[in-house]
């Protein structure tokens, strides 16, 4: 009589790995993240802003699907989607067909919450340029607010990060 205790044990011992490390690492693709990431997320900035690329760099970083569209004339984009002037920043951002609009260097859990339609919110923003923001050089001098914005152009904090 042969002796498999020995496999038996490794085999075991392996599934069990193999079932730890997909509980670790989230290998059944149902993770909510992975699905709110699952939008195309349309930049469009000034073809010579370094900062905006960096942002682009920034969110293919933290796994978006980032499609780039150069333009000279920000404001017409800005003014299209509703981005009143106290709100502005360098580049706006649409996700997916226009469901969501993001606009400034928020950081990519700002924009998951958004996605996550928990609020009535479609709009969001972050304005000006804050330093150590995703894109922009230096340090973060503090909490980064992130405003929503109504169809009539009125913000209220919607987060901070």
């Amino acid at each position: 009589m042969k002796n498999t205790g020995g496999k038996k044990a490794f085999a075991l011992g392996a599934v069990l790995v193999i079932a730890g490390a997909g509980f670790f690492f989230n290998f059944s693709g149902n993770n909510e993240t992975n699905t709110v990431r699952a939008a195309t997320l349309t930049v469009y900035k000034s073809p010579s802003c370094g900062c905006c690329g960096n942002y682009v760099a920034y969110m293919k970083k933290e796994g978006y699907d980032v499609e780039v569209i150069d333009t000279e004339d920000m404001d017409a984009i800005k003014d299209q989607y509703g981005i009143p002037e106290f709100m502005r920043s360098c580049h706006t951002s649409v996700v997916g067909d226009g469901e969501y609009v993001v606009e400034g260097h928020i950081p990519a859990k700002g924009v998951q919450e958004l996605m996550k339609g928990n609020a009535d919110v479609d709009t969001i923003a972050m304005p000006g340029m804050p330093s150590g923001s995703p894109g922009m050089p230096g340090p973060k001098l503090g909490a980064f607010t992130v405003y929503s914005i109504d169809s009539e152009g009125n913000a209220s904090q919607f987060m901070q990060l």
